[in-house]
């Protein structure tokens, strides 16, 4: 006899694998921690295969898990997105998003976009500032969502025991086309907030590789570090994708350290988002690695 994906089965499963304990996920859908695990020995019967890990530290993903969260969170959304529609119900209000400038300059348009054509009645307010000051933000709850940078490992997925990277940006050096700064003795620098990983981690590969340096200009503002690098006065560190196509990106060759990349991630302000937030974060981690 054949057997569906049930919606509440998912949604619990989704919910485990978002907060990776029992008890946590049972307040989140509403149920008791035997009851989600009766709903999980269901949802496995279905599948015919485990689905979690349980270790004394909480409940990871097997590999089945991880292709199943892929599906689920699509399902879900689709579900709840018709059922609404149906209902005559559309998310509306004020969404209060923020994000350092160069996500913004990459990303917000394909996000803004994809999501002001299923929810037309919803405004979003954005923010632009670095990761450490995005953080201040949530924790005063100026901000609903925030996506940020984190140095954290990786994973694939919210279950799988570390923070939810939901695509790698690589750090790259910046100077203008045919530009001398590099070559200058000791390096000038233009890089951003003192406290962001994209300060610190060019200061930190410079000295390691015992190249001099001097910091030129320090600002929060992309603009302000653009122009420093259109001036061929100094070198600036960028996201890959946002360099700008007049500038071009330095390599090893030009005595430049490798950077590492940053993760991007999304960091709420409230524990328990609200559907307009939960909605938006789930169209930011369908749209963003592809953006």
């Amino acid at each position: 006899m054949s057997q569906s994906l049930d919606i509440d089965l998912l949604r619990s499963f989704v919910a485990i694998a978002e907060t990776g304990v029992l008890g946590k996920a049972a307040a989140r859908v509403g149920r008791t921690q035997s009851a989600l695990s009766m709903q999980m020995q269901k949802l496995e019967g279905i599948v015919e295969q485990p689905l979690l890990y349980r270790t004394g530290r909480g409940v990871t993903l097997t590999a089945t898990g991880e292709r199943l969260l892929l599906r689920a969170g699509e399902l879900l959304r689709r579900h709840d997105e018709a059922l609404s529609e149906l209902r005559g119900e559309q998310l509306a209000g004020t969404l209060r998003f923020s994000c350092p400038d160069d996500y913004a300059v990459v990303f917000l348009p394909y996000l803004l976009q994809g999501f002001a054509s299923l929810h037309p009645h919803v405004q979003v307010e954005v923010i632009c500032a670095p990761t450490p000051r995005l953080h201040e933000l949530l924790a005063r709850r100026a901000v609903d969502l925030a996506l940020v940078s984190v140095s954290g490992p990786v994973s694939g997925s919210p279950g799988s025991g570390g923070t939810e990277v939901i695509r790698r940006e690589p750090l790259v050096w910046v100077g203008l086309r045919g530009g001398t700064a590099a070559a200058c003795e000791p390096l000038p620098l233009a890089l951003g907030a003192p406290d962001a990983l994209d300060h610190l981690w060019p200061r930190q590969a410079l000295e390691a590789a015992g190249r001099a340096y001097r910091l030129a200009y320090a600002s929060s503002s992309l603009s302000g570090l653009v122009g420093m690098a259109r001036s061929g006065q100094a070198v600036i560190v960028l996201t890959r994708t946002a360099v700008p196509d007049d500038l071009e990106i330095l390599t090893p060759d030009q005595g430049l350290p490798e950077l590492p990349s940053v993760g991007v991630t999304l960091a709420f302000g409230r524990n328990e988002p609200s559907a307009l937030t939960a909605a938006f974060a789930a169209h930011v981690r369908k749209v963003l690695p592809t953006a």
